[in-house]
C-alpha cells in the first residue's frame, strides 16, 4: 500500500532540475547504503548494529527519528526497540496491534507504507511524540525468510520534493540488509546454542564416564579413597596417588580433574616412564623450532597444552634424579622455558601424579629427591591392591563384562562357580589383569554365559599370602647359567609385545639391561613393559 505525491519542478534547475535533484539524492543514497552495510557487518553484536545503522540514517540519509519495532513472539505486537533522536526524548514502551495505526497497518499487511505528509492522514498515532506533521514518513516491513520480524520506520528531513518514491526505495533496501544481517545473526545465535548444548552434553557425558561412579568399589577401604578424592577434588591440591601397577590410579585422577573447577579445561596426561629422558623433557617443556634435529617447528609441551587444567604424571617415580631438578622447578614457581628457548613461560597447571613405586625407600636410597617428594606428597592417596579388596570383585566384574559386552554387542553373564573361583585368584595384576581375564573367557564363550572352566590363569599358584609388589630384581644374578632359548626369533611379526619382550628376556637370561639391548630400549623402559605386560619374573 503506498501514497502517491505530485513532482514538481525545482524553478532553480529547469527544465533537468527534476533530473539534478534526484541524481544528487542517488549520489547521496549511494553513500548512505554503503555506510548502513559497513555498520552491519562491523560487528554480530545486532542490537549495535541496529542503532549505528539509525544513526547512519539520521546523518547521512538526511532521515530523522529512526525506529525499528520488532515483532513479539508471543503476543504478535509490534514493540519499539530502537530508536534514534539525539536532539529530543529517547525510547518509551510502546506497541502496536495488527492493524492499529500505520505501523499496525504495516504489520497486518506486511507492505511498505508512505505518507507525503503525517497531518493528512488520521491513521498515524504519533504515540512517540516526536514525528513532525508537516513532513512526509516511511514504514518498511523487515523480513527473514519471508516472515515479517519487525518493522523499519523514518522521516526524511524534506517536505515533500517529489522524490519521495526514491527516498521509499531506499529505505526498503536498507530493511533488507537488516533482514539479512538478523538471519546471520539468528543463525549464529542457533549455531552458538547448539554448541553450547552439545557442550554441555559432552561434559554431562565425560563427567559420568570419568566421574568417581566410574570407580568401582563398596568396600570400607575404597570408599575411604572416594571421600579423600572428593574432597581434594574441590582445591587445587597436589595429589600423590600410589599403588600397585593395575589398581586403577589413572581412573581416580580423570575422577578428581572431572570433579574439579578445572574440569572445563584439558586432562592432559604424560607416562613419565614411556619416553627417554631427553624425549621426555621436549613432551613435557616443549621444543622451539631448530631445537634439535627435527624440530622443524615449535611444539607446545605438556605443561602448556595443559593451562589452566590439570597434568596428570603417570609413573612419577621412574623419572632420573636430574630431571626431577626441571621437574621440582616448575611446581614450585610455575614456570619453565621450552628445550631451545629462552623466553620464560609460566602456566596455571594442577598437577596429579602417580606411582606403584615405594618413594619413601627411594629418597633413603638417593634415587629420589627428597624436596620433589614432599612438593608431590601433599595428598596422598593409596589404592589398595585388588587381593586386599576382595569383596569388591563381583561388582568390578559385572562392570567389565558390561564393557566387553558392550565391544562385542552381547550380553553376559557370569555364573558364582566362576566369581568363585575369581575370588580365590591373588590378582598380581590387579583389575588390569581381572580386565584381561573376562576378556579371555568373553572370547572362549560361544553364548555369552561364563563358567569356572573359562576362568583361567597364566600361573597355577592360587591365593598365595599377600606381598608387596614385587621386585624386578634379575634372575641371572642368582643364576648366571640360565640357558635361554634361541628359538623364539623377537622380530618375528606375529609376536605379539608381550611374547617379544619374554623371547629377549629369555635370550638375555633374564638380563634385563641385555634384554633391553636386544630391543632396542632403555632399561627403564623394559622394565616399564615389565610391569604393565604382567611378566612375571622367574624365580631360581
Amino acid at each position: 500500500m503506498h501514497e502517491h505525491t505530485i513532482h514538481q519542478h525545482d524553478p532553480e534547475c529547469p527544465p533537468t532540475g527534476g533530473f539534478c535533484r534526484t541524481h544528487e539524492l542517488n549520489i547521496l543514497l549511494l553513500a548512505a547504503l554503503y555506510a548502513v552495510s559497513r555498520a552491519l557487518s562491523r560487528s554480530l553484536a545486532f542490537n549495535e548494529s541496529l542503532q549505528d545503522v539509525l544513526r547512519v540514517l539520521h546523518d547521512e540519509a538526511e532521515m530523522r527519528c529512526g525506529m525499528i519495532a520488532v515483532v513479539d513472539p508471543e503476543s504478535g505486537n509490534l514493540t519499539a526497540h530502537a530508536l534514534h533522536n539525539p536532539d529530543g526524548p529517547g525510547l518509551i514502551d510502546v506497541q502496536y496491534q495488527p492493524g492499529e495505526g500505520i505501523l499496525g497497518l504495516v504489520l497486518e499487511k506486511q507492505r511498505t507504507i508512505r505518507l507525503a505528509r503525517i497531518a493528512d492522514d488520521a491513521r498515524f498515532l504519533n504515540r512517540l511524540g516526536i514525528y513532525r506533521p508537516e513532513l512526509p514518513f516511511i514504514a518498511v516491513p523487515i523480513k527473514v525468510g519471508g516472515n515479517l520480524r519487525g518493522v523499519l520506520a523514518v522521516q526524511p528531513e524534506r517536505e515533500e520534493d517529489g522524490l519521495l518514491e526514491e527516498r521509499t526505495q531506499f529505505v526498503e533496501m536498507v530493511a533488507n540488509l537488516i533482514g539479512q544481517s538478523l538471519r546471520l545473526s539468528l543463525d549464529v545465535e542457533q549455531e552458538k546454542s547448539s554448541l553450547v548444548e552439545e557442550r554441555d552434553s559432552l561434559r554431562r557425558t565425560v563427567r559420568h564416564q570419568f566421574g568417581f561412579d566410574s570407580v568401582v568399589g563398596r568396600s570400607a577401604v575404597m570408599r575411604r579413597v572416594f571421600d579423600q578424592a572428593r574432597m581434594v577434588a574441590k582445591w587445587n591440591t597436589t595429589v600423590l596417588i600410589r599403588g600397585e601397577t593395575g589398581t586403577g590410579k589413572e581412573l581416580i585422577a580423570n575422577a578428581i580433574h572431572y570433579n574439579s573447577p578445572r574440569a572445563r579445561n584439558a586432562l592432559v596426561k604424560l607416562n613419565c616412564a614411556a619416553l627417554p629422558e631427553n624425549l621426555l623433557e621436549s613432551e613435557l617443556f616443549g621444543h622451539e623450532r631448530g631445537a634439535f634435529t627435527g624440530a622443524v617447528e615449535a611444539r607446545k609441551g605438556r605443561f602448556e597444552q595443559a593451562h589452566g587444567g590439570t597434568l596428570f604424571l603417570d609413573e612419577i617415580g621412574e623419572v632420573s634424579p636430574a630431571f626431577q631438578a626441571k621437574l621440582l622447578r616448575i611446581l614450585q614457581e610455575g614456570e619453565f622455558e621450552r628445550v631451545g628457548g629462552s623466553k620464560t613461560i609460566k602456566v596455571d597447571v594442577r598437577i596429579i601424579a602417580a606411582t606403584h613405586r615405594d618413594l619413601e625407600a627411594a629418597v633413603d636410597m638417593g634415587d629420589f629427591r627428597e624436596d620433589l617428594f614432599y612438593r608431590l606428597n601433599v595428598m596422598p592417596l593409596f589404592l589398595p591392591p585388588l587381593r586386599e579388596r576382595i569383596e569388591d570383585i563381583p561388582d568390578i566384574a559385572r562392570h567389565l563384562l558390561n564393557k566387553i559386552g558392550n565391544d562385542q554387542k552381547r550380553k553376559l553373564n557370569l555364573t558364582d562357580m566362576a566369581q568363585r573361583r575369581l575370588a580365590s585368584h591373588d590378582w598380581p595384576g590387579n583389575v588390569r589383569e581381572l580386565e584381561n581375564c573376562l576378556e579371555r573367557a568373553a572370547v572362549l564363550s560361544e553364548d555369552g554365559a561364563i563358567d569356572v572352566d573359562l576362568i583361567r590363569f597364566p600361573s597355577s599358584r592360587e591365593r598365595p599370602s599377600p606381598r608387596p609388589q614385587r621386585s624386578l630384581a634379575t634372575p641371572a644374578a642368582v643364576n648366571p647359567n640360565f640357558a635361554s632359548n634361541p628359538e623364539i626369533d623377537i622380530d618375528d611379526p606375529n609376536l605379539s609385545e608381550k611374547e617379544r619382550v619374554i623371547a629377549a628376556l629369555e635370550q638375555a637370561g633374564w638380563v634385563q639391561a641385555k634384554a633391553a639391548r636386544i630391543l632396542g630400549m632403555t632399561p627403564r623402559q623394559i622394565a616399564y613393559r615389565i610391569q604393565t605386560l604382567n611378566i612375571e619374573v622367574k624365580q631360581f
